[in-house]
């Protein structure tokens, strides 16, 4: 039962590598892996409970990480279920793009349990290589034009980080004699005392800096975002940056305070991804290239919570990151639903929205004025609470510039939001959505309701986790 989810996307990858030596219909495809989502989410629901270690002591299986496969197995499913048959992927390989995609989910499950430097390592890289590949499979017909140079950008700085992520760990292996992560805590006081050590933990946590597309590794987010198909930006997005926080959680924890040079990096690495994402959404037309430098801002906020040190504020950034991911998908959601030709969409394209697809138009709302920070949705729960854990550690400065953000991040949300309801759609069609999406878009507004109206169970679950990697 501890490796149940794993193995399920294990069985899920062999069951498309067969179907890539054939040739099924899209439409077939489509509902095997949402199937097979749906019996990845069952198995880790299934396995919530389930505390040991694996390989040894490698891999721990605990409340903690099954929370996050639990949440990485459901937005891969969400993801799946309004990628209407994969609009923007070429069709002569989609068989192949599902196979990569439950490989790059597979890694992220395993990146959550591992607590041992290799088996991160290796985690790591089996997630990206596989959205690596994933990127270029864009039709070309429906795309940008430059899908291959996005996937390009995507590795080539994908392997930067890994090259500095590597460069650090073999600098605590040197210094502390083990890859273990409990080792290493026995010793990060002796660690964060000396220069190599505090580089080594900056360059570690640099690898996962470009997973959560933190500043300075972010430059690769606009334009995969904005060249990658529809469906695999929407995946991007959400699910890998789940995988990352729950590794910076473990990764922070470590440290727990130690090293007033290391929180000062880290601080500094927070309001220059909230002022630089911020900034540059400001003058995008593209909505994807705009959430991308969103949610580049959105990183810097998951930082403030981990800048506290504490179990609270761990417990914080879980609830910011859950909030966030189903924010940006339900506004993918509507992206998918208007490109069903799998192009990419500009604000104009939601001109009139409200009287073309009214539900979609309401689902886009909802998901712009959370991630505005807007009550009484999950984005202004999770935002308050952060910054509340950050004002309590006397950080009065960062909390002042990361208001001052959130109001800078108002204008450009609601820009969106003014086209969509004030704008006229005479010369625009109406849209239709399947029964299946717009369920699932009535789902994604109460979870965003009922997540910033009463936070306090998710709070105390997350707390209860959390507790696990203290």
């Amino acid at each position: 039962m501890l490796f149940l989810p794993e193995l399920t996307l294990l069985g899920t990858g062999l069951i498309f590598f067969f179907f890539s030596l054939g040739k099924p219909s899209c439409g077939k495809m489509k509902n095997v892996a949402v199937s097979l989502a749906a019996l990845t989410l069952l198995a880790s629901l299934l396995c919530l409970r389930s505390e040991g270690n694996l390989f040894y002591s490698a891999y721990q299986v605990d409340l903690f990480s099954q929370i996050f496969k639990v949440l990485i197995a459901l937005a891969t499913l969400i993801v799946l279920i309004f990628s209407d048959k994969l609009a923007g992927v070429k069709e002569d390989v989609q068989a192949e793009y599902y196979l990569f995609l439950s490989m790059s989910v597979l890694g992220l499950m395993m990146l959550v349990s591992s607590v041992e430097l290799l088996t991160i390592f290796v985690s790591l890289e089996l997630s990206s290589f596989a959205v690596y590949i994933m990127v270029p499979m864009r039709n070309g017909s429906a795309g940008s034009g430059y899908q291959v140079e996005a996937g390009i950008k995507y590795l080539l700085f994908g392997v930067m980080a890994t090259g500095l992520m590597l460069f650090g760990m073999s600098y605590i292996y040197g210094l502390t004699g083990s890859t273990q992560l409990a080792v290493i805590a026995e010793k990060i006081g002796q660690l964060s005392a000396q220069p190599a050590g505090v580089i080594a933990i900056v360059l570690v946590l640099a690898g996962f800096f470009y997973k959560l597309a933190l500043f300075p590794l972010h430059f690769w987010v606009p334009d995969v975002y904005e060249g990658a198909a529809n469906e695999t930006t929407a995946f991007i997005a959400a699910v890998p940056k789940l995988a990352a926080v729950a590794l910076l959680i473990r990764l922070v924890g470590l440290v727990s305070g130690e090293g007033e040079v290391i929180v000062n990096v880290l601080i500094v690495c927070a309001l220059l991804s909230m002022f630089y994402g911020n900034l540059s959404a400001l003058v995008q037309k593209d909505v994807k290239r705009l959430l991308g430098f969103s949610g580049i801002s959105h990183a810097g906020f998951v930082l403030v919570g981990l800048l506290t040190f504490q179990s609270i504020g761990f417990a914080t950034a879980m609830y910011y990151i859950t909030g966030y991911v189903f924010m940006n998908l339900a506004c993918f959601l509507v992206i998918c639903s208007i490109a069903q030709k799998g192009g990419n969409v500009s604000v104009e394209d939601f001109t009139g929205l409200h009287k073309r697809a009214p539900l979609l138009a309401l689902t886009l709302t909802v998901g712009l004025f959370a991630l505005a920070g807007i009550p009484p949705f999950v984005g202004f729960t999770g935002k308050f609470l952060l910054l509340l854990g950050a004002l309590r550690q006397g950080h009065l400065v960062l909390v002042i510039l990361a208001a001052l953000n959130t109001a800078i991040a108002i204008y450009y949300y609601l820009s969106i939001v003014r086209v969509t309801f004030c704008t006229d759609s005479e010369e625009r069609g109406m849209i239709t959505s399947s029964g299946l999406n717009n369920t699932l878009a009535v789902l994604l507004i109460v979870i965003m309701i009922v997540m910033g109206v009463a936070p306090s169970q998710f709070i105390e679950f997350a707390s209860t986790a959390v507790q696990h990697v203290m």
